[in-house]
Protein backbone atom coordinates (compact mmCIF):
# COMPACT_ATOMS: atom_id res chain seq x y z
CA UNK A 1 0.00 0.00 0.00
CA UNK A 2 1.06 3.72 -0.71
CA UNK A 3 2.19 5.56 2.20
CA UNK A 4 -0.22 8.91 2.51
CA UNK A 5 2.96 10.86 2.13
CA UNK A 6 6.30 9.86 0.83
CA UNK A 7 9.59 12.62 0.59
CA UNK A 8 12.07 10.63 -1.52
CA UNK A 9 15.76 11.45 -1.84
CA UNK A 10 15.73 14.91 -0.53
CA UNK A 11 18.83 16.92 -0.81
CA UNK A 12 19.49 20.90 0.41
CA UNK A 13 22.77 22.41 0.80
CA UNK A 14 22.84 26.18 2.15
CA UNK A 15 24.83 27.83 0.04
CA UNK A 16 26.36 30.72 2.42
CA UNK A 17 27.64 27.52 5.24
CA UNK A 18 28.16 24.93 2.48
CA UNK A 19 26.09 22.88 4.73
CA UNK A 20 24.72 19.98 3.70
CA UNK A 21 21.36 19.86 6.13
CA UNK A 22 19.40 16.86 3.71
CA UNK A 23 21.59 14.08 2.25
CA UNK A 24 19.71 12.09 0.42
CA UNK A 25 16.66 11.38 2.33
CA UNK A 26 13.65 9.63 2.30
CA UNK A 27 10.72 9.86 4.64
CA UNK A 28 7.16 7.38 4.69
CA UNK A 29 4.23 8.54 6.39
CA UNK A 30 1.05 6.37 6.81
CA UNK A 31 -2.24 7.80 6.86
CA UNK A 32 -4.02 8.27 10.54
CA UNK A 33 -0.34 7.90 11.78
CA UNK A 34 1.36 9.90 14.49
CA UNK A 35 4.76 9.74 13.27
CA UNK A 36 8.11 11.59 15.18
CA UNK A 37 11.00 12.90 13.46
CA UNK A 38 13.82 13.31 15.88
CA UNK A 39 17.23 13.89 15.88
CA UNK A 40 20.15 16.09 17.54
CA UNK A 41 20.16 20.11 16.30
CA UNK A 42 21.22 20.27 13.12
CA UNK A 43 20.33 16.85 12.12
CA UNK A 44 17.86 18.35 9.10
CA UNK A 45 14.35 17.80 10.71
CA UNK A 46 13.39 21.48 10.43
CA UNK A 47 14.67 21.60 7.36
CA UNK A 48 13.23 18.65 5.75
CA UNK A 49 9.74 20.23 7.31
CA UNK A 50 10.72 23.57 5.75
CA UNK A 51 10.72 22.07 2.60
CA UNK A 52 7.41 19.75 2.61
CA UNK A 53 5.69 22.93 4.01
CA UNK A 54 7.22 25.01 0.94
CA UNK A 55 8.97 27.59 3.33
CA UNK A 56 12.22 26.21 1.66
CA UNK A 57 13.15 24.73 -1.64
CA UNK A 58 14.86 21.52 -1.84
CA UNK A 59 17.99 21.22 -4.11
CA UNK A 60 16.69 17.55 -5.39
CA UNK A 61 13.71 15.03 -4.46
CA UNK A 62 10.49 14.50 -4.86
CA UNK A 63 7.48 14.91 -2.83
CA UNK A 64 3.98 12.57 -3.37
CA UNK A 65 0.77 12.89 -1.49
CA UNK A 66 -1.23 9.61 -1.82
CA UNK A 67 1.15 8.46 -4.63
CA UNK A 68 1.02 12.00 -6.73
CA UNK A 69 4.08 13.82 -6.83
CA UNK A 70 3.19 16.78 -5.52
CA UNK A 71 4.96 20.60 -6.28
CA UNK A 72 5.26 22.38 -3.28
CA UNK A 73 6.84 26.06 -3.55
CA UNK A 74 4.98 28.45 -0.53
CA UNK A 75 2.89 27.38 2.13
CA UNK A 76 0.09 28.01 -0.03
CA UNK A 77 0.40 24.99 -2.16
CA UNK A 78 1.06 23.45 1.01
CA UNK A 79 -2.03 24.32 2.14
CA UNK A 80 -4.01 23.62 -0.96
CA UNK A 81 -2.38 20.13 -0.51
CA UNK A 82 -4.00 19.52 2.44
CA UNK A 83 -0.63 20.38 4.74
CA UNK A 84 -0.39 22.54 7.92
CA UNK A 85 2.55 23.48 9.96
CA UNK A 86 2.50 24.93 13.43
CA UNK A 87 5.76 27.08 14.51
CA UNK A 88 7.54 26.44 17.91
CA UNK A 89 7.08 30.24 18.00
CA UNK A 90 3.57 31.21 17.84
CA UNK A 91 2.26 33.51 15.03
CA UNK A 92 -0.24 35.09 16.72
CA UNK A 93 -1.59 38.88 17.05
CA UNK A 94 -2.46 39.44 20.56
CA UNK A 95 -4.75 42.15 19.91
CA UNK A 96 -6.61 39.94 17.82
CA UNK A 97 -9.48 37.11 19.19
CA UNK A 98 -9.19 33.90 18.68
CA UNK A 99 -11.39 33.55 15.06
CA UNK A 100 -9.92 36.65 13.92
CA UNK A 101 -6.46 35.10 13.93
CA UNK A 102 -7.85 31.78 12.72
CA UNK A 103 -9.11 33.09 9.73
CA UNK A 104 -6.75 35.73 8.99
CA UNK A 105 -5.40 35.78 5.20
CA UNK A 106 -8.47 33.81 4.07
CA UNK A 107 -11.34 36.12 6.08
CA UNK A 108 -15.09 35.66 5.11
CA UNK A 109 -16.37 38.84 4.07
CA UNK A 110 -20.02 40.70 3.25
CA UNK A 111 -19.90 41.92 0.02
CA UNK A 112 -16.53 41.95 -1.91
CA UNK A 113 -14.94 43.83 0.62
CA UNK A 114 -15.77 44.50 4.59
CA UNK A 115 -14.74 41.49 6.74
CA UNK A 116 -17.91 39.55 8.30
CA UNK A 117 -16.62 39.10 11.84
CA UNK A 118 -19.85 37.45 13.26
CA UNK A 119 -19.45 34.56 10.13
CA UNK A 120 -15.72 34.16 10.90
CA UNK A 121 -16.72 33.36 14.86
CA UNK A 122 -19.41 31.12 13.27
CA UNK A 123 -17.12 28.86 11.47
CA UNK A 124 -14.14 28.82 13.67
CA UNK A 125 -16.84 28.07 16.72
CA UNK A 126 -17.76 24.78 14.21
CA UNK A 127 -14.40 24.02 14.21
CA UNK A 128 -13.67 24.36 17.82
CA UNK A 129 -17.01 22.32 18.71
CA UNK A 130 -15.88 19.60 16.54
CA UNK A 131 -13.04 18.89 17.80
CA UNK A 132 -13.37 19.53 20.99
CA UNK A 133 -11.38 22.73 22.29
CA UNK A 134 -11.94 24.62 25.04
CA UNK A 135 -11.73 28.14 23.67
CA UNK A 136 -14.12 30.72 22.62
CA UNK A 137 -13.94 32.28 19.36
CA UNK A 138 -14.21 35.69 20.67
CA UNK A 139 -11.45 35.84 23.42
CA UNK A 140 -8.23 38.05 22.69
CA UNK A 141 -4.99 36.37 22.35
CA UNK A 142 -3.85 38.54 24.96
CA UNK A 143 -6.30 36.91 27.68
CA UNK A 144 -6.09 33.04 26.79
CA UNK A 145 -3.18 30.44 28.27
CA UNK A 146 0.15 29.20 26.64
CA UNK A 147 -2.03 26.05 26.10
CA UNK A 148 -4.54 27.69 24.56
CA UNK A 149 -2.46 29.39 22.05
CA UNK A 150 -1.14 26.18 21.06
CA UNK A 151 -4.95 25.39 20.23
CA UNK A 152 -5.31 28.43 18.05
CA UNK A 153 -2.62 27.49 16.20
CA UNK A 154 -3.88 23.88 15.52
CA UNK A 155 -7.45 25.30 14.91
CA UNK A 156 -5.75 27.50 11.96
CA UNK A 157 -4.62 24.39 10.35
CA UNK A 158 -8.12 22.55 10.68
CA UNK A 159 -9.93 25.83 9.95
CA UNK A 160 -7.89 25.68 6.17
CA UNK A 161 -8.50 21.91 6.16
CA UNK A 162 -5.40 20.16 6.50
CA UNK A 163 -5.04 16.62 6.22
CA UNK A 164 -1.46 16.32 7.42
CA UNK A 165 -0.48 18.30 10.44
CA UNK A 166 3.23 19.08 11.47
CA UNK A 167 4.00 20.40 14.63
CA UNK A 168 7.17 21.84 15.88
CA UNK A 169 8.47 20.93 19.24
CA UNK A 170 4.76 21.77 20.18
CA UNK A 171 5.03 21.14 24.14
CA UNK A 172 8.23 22.98 25.14
CA UNK A 173 6.07 25.85 26.64
CA UNK A 174 3.47 23.84 27.94
CA UNK A 175 2.36 22.36 31.70
CA UNK A 176 2.54 18.41 32.18
CA UNK A 177 -1.76 19.21 32.50
CA UNK A 178 -1.35 21.01 28.80
CA UNK A 179 0.77 18.37 27.43
CA UNK A 180 -2.20 15.66 28.45
CA UNK A 181 -4.52 17.94 26.92
CA UNK A 182 -2.60 18.17 23.73
CA UNK A 183 -2.10 14.97 23.37
CA UNK A 184 -5.74 13.59 23.72
CA UNK A 185 -6.33 16.72 20.87
CA UNK A 186 -3.83 15.12 18.72
CA UNK A 187 -5.61 11.60 19.33
CA UNK A 188 -8.79 12.71 18.87
CA UNK A 189 -7.55 14.18 15.34
CA UNK A 190 -6.13 10.94 14.68
CA UNK A 191 -9.51 9.19 14.70
CA UNK A 192 -10.76 11.68 12.69
CA UNK A 193 -8.56 10.44 9.62
CA UNK A 194 -5.89 13.15 10.04
CA UNK A 195 -1.72 12.42 9.41
CA UNK A 196 0.24 14.35 12.50
CA UNK A 197 4.06 14.38 12.40
CA UNK A 198 5.76 15.65 15.31
CA UNK A 199 9.13 16.84 15.87
CA UNK A 200 10.38 16.67 19.67
CA UNK A 201 13.21 16.87 21.62
CA UNK A 202 11.33 14.93 24.64
CA UNK A 203 11.65 11.49 24.34
CA UNK A 204 9.21 10.53 26.83
CA UNK A 205 6.52 12.22 24.40
CA UNK A 206 7.78 10.37 21.26
CA UNK A 207 7.19 7.18 23.42
CA UNK A 208 3.80 8.52 24.82
CA UNK A 209 2.16 9.55 21.71
CA UNK A 210 3.63 8.15 18.51
CA UNK A 211 2.96 5.60 16.36
CA UNK A 212 6.44 5.33 14.76
CA UNK A 213 9.84 6.94 14.49
CA UNK A 214 12.41 8.61 11.86
CA UNK A 215 16.01 8.73 13.77
CA UNK A 216 18.32 11.66 11.69
CA UNK A 217 21.80 12.50 12.55
CA UNK A 218 23.82 15.00 10.72
CA UNK A 219 21.25 15.67 7.23
CA UNK A 220 20.84 11.35 6.94
CA UNK A 221 18.12 8.84 8.11
CA UNK A 222 19.80 6.77 10.71
CA UNK A 223 16.63 4.54 11.16
CA UNK A 224 12.79 4.53 11.31
CA UNK A 225 11.32 2.34 14.28
CA UNK A 226 8.11 1.59 15.58
CA UNK A 227 7.66 3.27 18.79
CA UNK A 228 6.73 0.11 20.69
CA UNK A 229 10.04 -1.64 19.78
CA UNK A 230 12.35 0.82 20.92
CA UNK A 231 12.70 2.61 24.71
CA UNK A 232 14.58 6.03 25.36
CA UNK A 233 17.82 5.01 25.69
CA UNK A 234 17.57 3.52 22.13
CA UNK A 235 16.33 6.54 20.63
CA UNK A 236 18.63 8.81 22.34
CA UNK A 237 21.89 6.61 21.19
CA UNK A 238 20.89 6.44 17.41
CA UNK A 239 20.13 10.06 17.86
CA UNK A 240 23.74 11.04 19.10
CA UNK A 241 25.66 7.82 18.50
CA UNK A 242 26.40 7.47 21.59
CA UNK A 243 24.90 6.54 25.14
CA UNK A 244 23.05 9.59 26.87
CA UNK A 245 21.33 9.92 30.89
CA UNK A 246 20.12 12.79 32.43
CA UNK A 247 20.18 10.49 35.78
CA UNK A 248 22.37 12.49 38.26
CA UNK A 249 24.17 12.09 41.04
CA UNK A 250 24.45 15.70 42.14
CA UNK A 251 26.55 13.79 45.28
CA UNK A 252 26.78 15.63 48.65
CA UNK A 253 23.68 18.33 49.71
CA UNK A 254 26.56 20.27 51.54
CA UNK A 255 27.75 24.02 52.38
CA UNK A 256 25.02 26.35 52.56
CA UNK A 257 25.91 30.04 53.00
CA UNK A 258 23.39 32.69 51.40
CA UNK A 259 24.65 34.37 48.64
CA UNK A 260 21.68 35.74 46.92
CA UNK A 261 18.80 36.73 48.73
CA UNK A 262 15.52 38.89 47.30
CA UNK A 263 13.33 40.30 49.96
CA UNK A 264 9.58 41.24 48.66
CA UNK A 265 10.78 42.08 45.30
CA UNK A 266 7.93 43.93 43.22
CA UNK A 267 7.73 45.33 39.93
CA UNK A 268 4.35 47.45 39.62
CA UNK A 269 3.92 48.53 36.17
CA UNK A 270 1.70 51.94 35.68
CA UNK A 271 -1.48 51.23 34.16
CA UNK A 272 -1.03 47.89 35.84
CA UNK A 273 -3.80 46.41 37.92
CA UNK A 274 -1.34 43.71 39.54
CA UNK A 275 2.21 43.52 39.91
CA UNK A 276 4.09 41.65 37.49
CA UNK A 277 6.42 40.32 40.24
CA UNK A 278 4.45 40.54 43.49
CA UNK A 279 6.56 40.65 47.12
CA UNK A 280 8.76 37.99 45.59
CA UNK A 281 11.10 36.51 48.36
CA UNK A 282 14.12 33.58 48.12
CA UNK A 283 18.01 33.22 48.78
CA UNK A 284 20.27 31.12 46.45
CA UNK A 285 22.85 29.74 48.79
CA UNK A 286 26.32 27.55 48.16
CA UNK A 287 26.65 24.32 46.47
CA UNK A 288 22.93 25.03 46.07
CA UNK A 289 20.58 24.81 42.42
CA UNK A 290 17.30 26.57 43.39
CA UNK A 291 15.44 26.11 40.15
CA UNK A 292 11.97 28.62 39.62
CA UNK A 293 9.76 27.71 37.34
CA UNK A 294 6.56 28.59 35.51
CA UNK A 295 4.26 29.13 32.17
CA UNK A 296 5.42 31.94 30.45
CA UNK A 297 3.68 35.60 31.06
CA UNK A 298 3.80 34.87 35.24
CA UNK A 299 6.78 36.54 35.71
CA UNK A 300 9.84 34.28 34.79
CA UNK A 301 11.49 36.96 32.27
CA UNK A 302 10.75 39.84 34.70
CA UNK A 303 12.67 37.32 37.49
CA UNK A 304 15.24 36.92 34.90
CA UNK A 305 16.20 40.79 34.20
CA UNK A 306 16.05 41.66 37.86
CA UNK A 307 18.27 39.43 38.41
CA UNK A 308 20.65 40.36 36.09
CA UNK A 309 20.47 43.90 36.49
CA UNK A 310 18.68 44.52 33.54
CA UNK A 311 15.32 45.76 35.09
CA UNK A 312 14.68 48.57 38.22
CA UNK A 313 12.37 47.06 40.62
CA UNK A 314 9.76 49.15 42.27
CA UNK A 315 10.07 48.07 46.24
CA UNK A 316 11.92 45.33 47.79
CA UNK A 317 15.53 44.79 48.40
CA UNK A 318 18.52 42.36 47.43
CA UNK A 319 21.46 41.23 48.43
CA UNK A 320 24.91 39.62 47.20
CA UNK A 321 26.35 38.59 50.05
CA UNK A 322 25.07 40.54 52.49
CA UNK A 323 25.80 43.49 50.66
CA UNK A 324 22.38 45.63 49.54
CA UNK A 325 22.95 45.63 45.29
CA UNK A 326 19.17 46.59 44.98
CA UNK A 327 19.22 48.08 41.59
CA UNK A 328 22.96 48.51 40.64
CA UNK A 329 23.63 48.60 37.07
CA UNK A 330 24.42 45.41 35.42
CA UNK A 331 28.62 46.46 35.07
CA UNK A 332 28.16 46.71 38.73
CA UNK A 333 26.99 43.71 39.26
CA UNK A 334 29.14 42.14 36.40
CA UNK A 335 31.92 43.53 38.64
CA UNK A 336 30.75 41.64 41.53
CA UNK A 337 30.75 38.26 39.56
CA UNK A 338 27.64 37.35 38.39
CA UNK A 339 28.03 34.84 35.42
CA UNK A 340 24.89 35.04 33.50
CA UNK A 341 23.52 32.77 30.82
CA UNK A 342 20.08 34.09 29.23
CA UNK A 343 17.42 33.30 27.41
CA UNK A 344 17.77 34.93 24.36
CA UNK A 345 21.07 33.47 23.56
CA UNK A 346 20.94 35.19 19.89
CA UNK A 347 20.06 38.94 20.59
CA UNK A 348 21.03 39.13 24.00
CA UNK A 349 23.79 36.59 24.83
CA UNK A 350 26.15 36.63 21.27
CA UNK A 351 27.08 39.03 18.49
CA UNK A 352 25.96 36.90 15.88
CA UNK A 353 28.10 39.09 13.20
CA UNK A 354 31.21 38.97 15.41
CA UNK A 355 33.81 35.87 16.07
CA UNK A 356 33.72 32.67 18.38
CA UNK A 357 36.43 34.47 20.21
CA UNK A 358 35.45 38.35 20.23
CA UNK A 359 32.05 36.46 21.61
CA UNK A 360 34.32 34.83 23.99
CA UNK A 361 35.70 38.26 25.29
CA UNK A 362 32.85 40.49 25.22
CA UNK A 363 32.32 41.12 29.19
CA UNK A 364 36.50 41.24 29.74
CA UNK A 365 38.19 42.82 26.99
CA UNK A 366 39.58 44.61 28.99
CA UNK A 367 41.51 42.10 30.47
CA UNK A 368 42.82 41.54 27.23
CA UNK A 369 44.78 45.09 26.35
CA UNK A 370 48.18 45.95 26.38
CA UNK A 371 49.00 49.45 27.17
CA UNK A 372 47.67 51.84 24.73
CA UNK A 373 44.22 50.22 24.57
CA UNK A 374 45.45 47.58 21.92
CA UNK A 375 44.38 44.07 21.93
CA UNK A 376 46.51 41.30 22.64
CA UNK A 377 45.98 39.24 19.50
CA UNK A 378 48.23 36.19 21.18
CA UNK A 379 46.68 36.21 24.45
CA UNK A 380 42.80 36.57 22.91
CA UNK A 381 43.89 33.24 20.61
CA UNK A 382 45.22 31.16 23.63
CA UNK A 383 42.30 31.68 25.68
CA UNK A 384 39.66 31.03 23.01
CA UNK A 385 41.92 27.92 22.20
CA UNK A 386 41.70 26.30 25.61
CA UNK A 387 37.63 27.39 25.92
CA UNK A 388 37.10 25.88 22.26
CA UNK A 389 38.70 22.57 23.40
CA UNK A 390 37.58 22.51 27.04
CA UNK A 391 33.41 23.03 26.05
CA UNK A 392 33.81 20.43 22.89
CA UNK A 393 32.84 23.75 20.48
CA UNK A 394 32.28 22.85 16.90
CA UNK A 395 33.92 25.77 15.35
CA UNK A 396 36.88 28.04 14.40
CA UNK A 397 37.31 30.67 16.72
CA UNK A 398 37.84 33.12 13.48
CA UNK A 399 34.41 32.03 12.85
CA UNK A 400 31.59 34.37 12.94
CA UNK A 401 29.07 33.00 16.15
CA UNK A 402 26.27 32.93 13.88
CA UNK A 403 27.19 30.37 11.86
CA UNK A 404 27.67 27.22 14.57
CA UNK A 405 24.28 25.50 15.42
CA UNK A 406 22.15 26.70 18.65
CA UNK A 407 23.97 24.42 20.86
CA UNK A 408 27.72 25.23 19.86
CA UNK A 409 25.94 28.87 20.53
CA UNK A 410 24.73 28.03 23.87
CA UNK A 411 28.39 26.24 24.36
CA UNK A 412 30.54 30.11 23.28
CA UNK A 413 28.46 31.66 26.27
CA UNK A 414 28.76 28.93 28.30
CA UNK A 415 32.65 29.27 28.00
CA UNK A 416 32.48 33.03 28.12
CA UNK A 417 30.34 33.23 31.89
CA UNK A 418 31.60 30.07 33.73
CA UNK A 419 35.31 30.93 32.96
CA UNK A 420 34.08 34.34 35.08
CA UNK A 421 32.22 32.73 37.69
CA UNK A 422 33.06 34.00 41.07
CA UNK A 423 30.17 32.53 43.17
CA UNK A 424 27.02 33.45 41.53
CA UNK A 425 25.51 32.18 38.16
CA UNK A 426 22.39 32.72 36.47
CA UNK A 427 20.96 30.22 34.01
CA UNK A 428 17.88 31.62 32.13
CA UNK A 429 15.80 28.46 29.74
CA UNK A 430 19.72 27.23 29.08
CA UNK A 431 18.81 24.18 27.13
CA UNK A 432 15.75 25.66 25.09
CA UNK A 433 15.57 23.96 21.56
CA UNK A 434 18.72 22.03 22.15
CA UNK A 435 19.12 18.40 21.38
CA UNK A 436 19.97 15.46 24.19
CA UNK A 437 23.74 15.63 23.78
CA UNK A 438 24.00 19.65 24.35
CA UNK A 439 21.70 19.97 26.90
CA UNK A 440 23.72 17.14 28.76
CA UNK A 441 26.48 18.76 28.58
CA UNK A 442 25.06 21.83 29.65
CA UNK A 443 23.40 19.73 32.88
CA UNK A 444 26.97 18.63 33.77
CA UNK A 445 28.36 22.08 33.69
CA UNK A 446 25.69 23.36 35.97
CA UNK A 447 26.25 20.82 38.60
CA UNK A 448 29.80 21.56 38.08
CA UNK A 449 29.34 25.07 39.45
CA UNK A 450 27.33 23.85 42.15
CA UNK A 451 30.09 20.69 43.44
CA UNK A 452 32.49 24.56 43.03
CA UNK A 453 30.17 26.05 45.73
CA UNK A 454 28.86 28.39 43.39
CA UNK A 455 25.40 29.21 43.81
CA UNK A 456 23.19 28.89 41.04
CA UNK A 457 19.76 30.15 39.91
CA UNK A 458 17.94 28.12 36.71
CA UNK A 459 15.33 29.63 35.39
CA UNK A 460 13.31 27.18 33.25
CA UNK A 461 9.59 26.46 31.32
CA UNK A 462 11.15 22.87 31.72
CA UNK A 463 9.74 20.95 34.51
CA UNK A 464 12.20 17.79 33.55
CA UNK A 465 15.34 20.13 34.37
CA UNK A 466 14.15 21.29 36.78
CA UNK A 467 13.40 18.16 38.72
CA UNK A 468 16.71 17.08 37.66
CA UNK A 469 19.38 19.71 38.86
CA UNK A 470 17.65 21.81 41.53
CA UNK A 471 17.91 21.40 45.19
CA UNK A 472 15.19 23.44 45.72
CA UNK A 473 12.27 24.65 43.48
CA UNK A 474 9.88 27.80 43.25
CA UNK A 475 7.18 27.91 41.07
CA UNK A 476 5.40 31.26 39.77
CA UNK A 477 1.83 32.47 39.04
CA UNK A 478 0.89 35.55 37.75
CA UNK A 479 4.08 37.46 39.66
CA UNK A 480 4.03 35.65 43.00
CA UNK A 481 5.82 32.47 44.21
CA UNK A 482 3.34 29.68 45.25
CA UNK A 483 5.29 26.48 46.09
CA UNK A 484 8.96 26.18 47.73
CA UNK A 485 9.64 22.49 48.14
CA UNK A 486 13.14 20.93 47.80
CA UNK A 487 13.21 18.64 45.39
CA UNK A 488 12.92 14.88 45.95
CA UNK A 489 10.29 11.93 44.82
CA UNK A 490 7.28 13.38 46.15
CA UNK A 491 7.61 16.91 43.92
CA UNK A 492 6.11 15.34 40.77
CA UNK A 493 5.90 16.98 37.47
CA UNK A 494 1.83 16.99 37.98
CA UNK A 495 2.14 18.15 41.09
CA UNK A 496 4.65 21.01 39.74
CA UNK A 497 1.55 21.61 36.68
CA UNK A 498 -0.68 22.48 38.77
CA UNK A 499 0.98 24.89 41.25
CA UNK A 500 1.86 26.45 37.54
CA UNK A 501 -1.88 26.82 36.42
CA UNK A 502 -2.44 28.43 39.86
CA UNK A 503 -4.72 25.25 41.07
CA UNK A 504 -2.27 25.00 44.24
CA UNK A 505 -0.98 28.33 46.10
CA UNK A 506 1.00 27.36 49.30
CA UNK A 507 1.20 31.04 51.13
CA UNK A 508 -2.32 32.03 49.69
CA UNK A 509 -2.85 35.07 52.33
CA UNK A 510 0.54 35.36 53.34
CA UNK A 511 3.46 36.61 52.19
CA UNK A 512 6.67 36.06 54.09
CA UNK A 513 10.59 36.51 53.33
CA UNK A 514 11.51 33.14 53.91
Amino acid sequence: MEPYLSMRNICKTFSSTGLKANDDVNLEVAKGEIHALVGENGAGKTTLMNILYGIIPPDSGSILINGEEVKISSPVDAGKCGIGMVHQHFKLINEFTVAQNVVLGSEPRKGAIFFDNRKAEKEVAAVIEKNRFHISPEMKISEISVGQMQQVEIIKMLYRKAELLILDEPTSVLTEQEIQRLFLTLRELIKQGKTIIIITHKLTEVKDISDRITIMRKGKVISVKNTKEVNEADISKMMVGKSVSFDFDKGEDGCRDAVLELENVTIQKTRQGRPVLDRVSFSASTCEVVGITGVAGNGLTELEDVIAGLQKISSGRIFHNEHDITNISPKALRDRGLAYVPTDRLKRGSSLDSSIKENMILTSHHQFMKSGGIFDESRINEHSRKLIEEYLIDGCADAPIGTLSGGNIQKVILARELDRVKDFVLFSEPTWGLDVASSEFIYNKILEMRARGTAVVLISSNIDEILALSDTVLVMYRGKIVARQPSGPELTRELIGEYMLGLRDDFKGERSDS
